[in-house]
């Protein structure tokens, strides 16, 4: 097994149980567990887990990144408005492509208004469109991991390679000027990294809590994002550094 597949067991582990110990670990991933307390280590220094003796548990509140079900219930306010910036910059009649998430459910909850065409994987998304007559709505199809919403697997990745849509919407776990943007799965880094590429115009949705952070696989780099919508208490020096790199910041009021 591969360190970084190691990692996102263990990651997985600590979302479901909240605390993790060594010697379990060791035994569920057939390794050592000094393996596993290199692990630990290495996981702590990007400040997925905090360690304790025998173990580890969640970081502190301010600077979790997870459990996923917690961080998409969190800042539901500045979500909604972040969405409705984004609302803003869809033209009638385009072709869009909408990730999972929370705040992209969100933004799919303002359309409906004129005609317009919507990909997406996510179920929670695409119940949201199923009713809106304006809505030219297609689901890639797939398998879920664990609770998600979203479908991912080879028929979604064979319809992606098949179209081309003028706007993607999309999320991400970390935002990081040094290690671009992150997410804690490898199967959540693959997809985002097609969705970008089958999209004319890629705009990243992410509250100023996702900035700074990072999680465990890099999908992107900031360079490949058209622009950025966030709220307005993203740090002035990151969003300085941005402008300085030439990309679009929108803020939400």
């Amino acid at each position: 097994m591969l360190s970084v597949e190691r990692y996102e067991a263990i990651l997985e582990e600590l979302d479901k149980m909240k605390i993790v110990k060594v010697s379990e670990l060791s035994k569920y991933l057939g390794v050592t567990e000094k393996t596993i307390r290199v692990d630990l280590e290495t996981l702590e220094k990007r400040g997925l887990l905090s360690r304790i003796h025998g173990g580890a548990v969640l970081p502190e509140q301010g600077s979790r990144i997870f459990p996923i079900d917690e961080r998409q219930s969190m800042r539901g306010e500045e979500k909604l408005q972040i969405a409705r910036e984004a609302f803003k910059l869809i033209e009638p009649g385009e072709t869009i492509l909408l990730d999972g998430g929370s705040t992209i459910r969100a933004l799919a909850s303002f359309l409906g208004e004129f005609p317009v065409t919507v990909i997406t994987n996510d179920l929670k998304i695409a119940s949201e469109l199923l009713n809106k007559e304006k809505v030219q709505l297609m689901v890639l199809g797939g398998s879920r991991i664990g609770t998600s919403s979203s479908l991912y697997g080879a028929e979604a990745s064979e319809m992606l390679k098949r179209i081309r849509v003028n706007r993607l919407f999309f999320g991400t776990t970390g935002v990081s000027l040094e290690h671009g943007l992150t997410v804690l799965n490898s199967i959540h880094a693959d997809w985002k990294r097609q969705i970008i590429n089958c999209a004319d115009h890629v705009s990243l949705l992410a509250d100023s809590s996702k900035f700074e952070k990072v999680a465990l696989i890099q999908f992107a780099t900031i360079h490949e994002v058209d622009e950025i919508i966030t709220d307005k208490n993203i740090p002035e020096d990151i969003k300085v550094k941005l402008e300085e790199l030439d990309k679009s910041i929108i803020l939400s009021q």
